[in-house]
């Protein structure tokens, strides 16, 4: 495997060796964001567009109604939103890995393939990890007060984020036949999560409908998780948080569970098969 290093990260009967394979396999993704300015251009143009847009558009009306900055509720609803549908939609590379004969050459390395989904998604997460803090940099630059002790609070619900994020991306690539069909797919699930997520305003008063629609959508409860960390302590915190942290992440960890295993179970099916 020409150009790889997985193949050459450490003895390969050493207990070392699945770690460096993860860390390897993680590097190739974190290499191709670098080398690939357009798509980083892009993916940070949406959500300062969202943050400083329609969180101005919004101030009078939702923040009148709220006593809520909508820029804030804008900022850490889209900060979650990023980071998870930066690392699914980066899962869904599999999919061009396989049309390639690439992701043939990872399954018949020495590495797990356990370790394989394992890598795959910390490079994924890393990237988004990466796309984050420049969200966070930016949404600083456009006057959105964010402290030291928000960062803090804020950061393991982002890194559930990344987490779901590539537990959803898996899951979906690996039930369809190739990377178009999964970029088509994935837009229809992910565009409706911004609506029903609440990634914009608290969803405070839905219709029974909408409700229960909002209540299977898996970004609702990473941006949940976020707007508590980032209004924790805040005279706002009931206003902008409308499910509460240890429900948001009790739902969180199960669906990390079960999407992650599943995706990874199918998507090894997928390849024995070929």
């Amino acid at each position: 495997m020409s150009g790889w290093p997985v193949a050459d990260a450490g003895p390969r009967g050493s207990r070392a060796y699945p770690l460096w394979a993860v860390l390897a396999i993680a590097q190739r993704d974190v290499t191709k964001l670098v080398r690939d300015g357009p798509r980083l251009a892009v993916n940070l143009a949406f959500p300062v567009l969202l943050i400083a847009g329609l969180g101005s558009v919004l101030q009078a009306t939702v923040g009148a109604v709220t006593g809520v900055s909508a820029t804030e509720l804008a900022f850490s609803g889209v900060l979650a939103a990023t980071l998870f549908q930066s690392a699914a939609a980066g899962m869904i590379s599999i999919a061009e890995d396989r049309q390639t004969d690439f992701s043939r050459e990872l399954f018949v390395t020495p590495a797990s393939r356990l370790t394989l989904v394992v890598g795959k998604i910390a490079g994924e997460s890393s990237v988004a990890i990466f796309q984050g803090v420049c969200v966070l940099v930016l949404a600083l630059l456009l006057g959105v007060h964010v402290g030291p002790g928000q960062v803090g609070q804020m950061l393991p619900p982002c890194l559930a984020a990344c987490l779901l994020g590539g537990a959803f991306g898996l899951a979906t690539v690996a039930l369809l036949p190739n990377q178009r069909s999964a970029m088509e797919i994935f837009q229809f699930l992910i565009i409706p999560q911004y609506v029903l997520g609440g990634v914009l305003v608290p969803l405070h008063g839905l219709p029974g409908y909408l409700d229960a629609l909002s209540r299977v959508m898996p970004l609702r409860y990473v941006v949940e998780l976020n707007r508590a960390g980032y209004y924790a302590g805040t005279a706002g915190y009931d206003r902008a948080v409308t499910v509460t942290p240890a429900t948001a992440a009790a739902v969180v960890a199960v669906l990390i569970v079960l999407l992650l295993p599943l995706g990874a179970f199918w998507y090894d099916r997928r390849e024995r098969i070929r």
